[in-house]
């Protein structure tokens, strides 16, 4: 029997600095996650961090990490050639058949680009798979953008609005993401579709309310929450709220209950 919890060491085969605070590191590992999910990345003797699959490959997953902490400020030490300690996968990832066949809007704000990355990609490597997909992608500023080769390319394949809260850029919208829901064609989906909505509590909070305003039904709205999580097998209780383990029960959860997840 496999031990759930028990980490397995993996070589880092690259390096990528996405922007001044987000790297992106490829481990070779042959775990299989579902998009959406997350591993547990470990340091021994410095301790692990839940991380969410930034992409995946034959042989290979991508984690695209922010230096805010001990453990991820010693992953940062590490270069190609070195080893990572993983386990998992771990969670509930989107439910992505539901999402066939629909209209699908993407919604996220900053490196909350990173849990729906390799859905993305999947989709635009299968353009049938969706009737369309549309993708409000903001970050607080240019320094922050994650991506940039893709988010270039998924300009091809999408209807994309690329913002900067406060910034200007060449070809990209200054506002917050909430400022463009409006722009999004749902009375045209005939209730067809679907939103997912990744990004900093706040942000999530306030893009939900944005949805109702202008009529979404809250039913079709999905969030990832990775709050607190720590053991990700639902034993240690930091990731609990109320009754809920977002370990276990999500971290991609239905907005009907990501609404009323409230510490």
């Amino acid at each position: 029997m496999t031990n759930p919890v028990q980490p397995q060491d993996c070589e880092i085969l690259s390096v990528k600095k996405e922007s001044r605070h987000e790297w992106t590191f490829r481990v070779a590992t042959d775990a299989k996650p579902a998009h959406g999910q997350f591993m547990q990345l470990s340091i021994p003797m410095i301790g692990e961090a839940p991380i969410s699959v930034s992409a995946q490959g034959d042989g290979w997953l991508e984690f695209t990490i922010r230096s805010v902490g001990k453990v991820t400020n010693v992953i940062f030490e590490k270069e190609a050639g070195d080893t990572l300690f993983l386990r998992g996968p771990y969670g509930k990832g989107w439910p992505v058949e539901q999402f066939r066949d629909k209209h699908l809007v993407v919604i996220t704000g900053g490196t909350g680009l990173a849990p729906v990355r390799s859905m993305l990609n999947m989709l635009a490597a299968d353009p049938g798979f969706a009737k369309s997909v549309h993708l409000i992608s903001g970050f607080k500023n240019e320094d922050g953008i994650v991506f940039h080769s893709e988010l270039e390319a998924w300009k091809e394949k999408f209807s994309t609005i690329y913002a900067l809260d406060n910034d200007a850029k060449e070809g990209w919208r200054t506002g917050l993401v909430t400022t463009f829901v409006k722009e999004i064609p749902f009375d045209s989906f005939d209730g067809d579709y679907a939103v997912v909505v990744v990004g900093p509590p706040p942000m999530m909070k306030f893009t939900g309310l944005e949805l109702m305003n202008n009529g979404v039904d809250a039913e079709k709205v999905w969030m990832s929450f990775e709050r607190k999580m720590s053991c990700a097998v639902g034993k240690c209780g930091h990731c609990r709220i109320d009754e809920v383990y977002v370990c276990l029960d999500g971290p991609v959860f239905p907005y009907t209950v990501a609404r009323d997840l409230v510490d």
